[in-house]
């Protein structure tokens, strides 16, 4: 990615966030923050990265929301921006926030000792954690290593070639 279209990207995202703040009152868009913008290298796309909260039905209708908001923002931006051409604006819903939000909540369980409550939802990328089966010295000293673990090799040596 070059600096110009860095420093695009940058700019995109802070006026469409002031866009969003300012111009656009449609009641349906509830907290939405626009967490990031990538514009293709010709500048004729840029994909608007957003962030929403609230219950599912709420974000479903704030998406539907601001895809319909979107060619006014992109109608207003044009004489504010100095571009000679304004890049056609594309909706993403960035869920970074929640699948963060969710591995702290699984993690806490964990920590806990309890199994965790909540099922994954249909097409969670986030493997859920099971119960880890006992092996044998789980609960004593540390194990004896083996052999060869530990050991230093010497410079300019490779692992598994023995000590030529």
């Amino acid at each position: 990615m070059s600096q110009r279209t860095e420093r695009v990207d940058e700019l995109l995202r802070q006026e469409i966030g002031r866009a969003l703040e300012r111009e656009v009152a449609d009641p349906r868009i509830g907290f939405a923050t626009v967490t990031g913008v990538e514009t293709s290298p010709d500048l004729s796309h840029a994909w608007v990265s957003i962030s929403l909260i609230g219950s599912a039905a709420e974000r479903k209708e704030a998406v539907r929301a601001l895809r319909g908001a979107m060619p006014f923002i992109q109608r207003s931006l044009g004489p504010r921006l100095r571009l000679r051409r304004m890049p056609k604006l594309e909706l993403r819903v960035d869920d970074s926030v929640e699948r963060g939000t969710r591995v702290l909540r699984l993690l806490d369980q964990l920590e806990a000792g309890r199994m965790p409550e909540d099922v994954p939802a249909v097409g969670e990328s986030l493997p859920t954690p099971v119960r880890r089966l006992p092996h044998d010295g789980d609960a004593a000293e540390a194990r004896p290593e083996k052999a060869g673990e530990g050991r230093r090799l010497r410079r300019g040596a490779r692992p598994g070639r023995g000590d030529r």
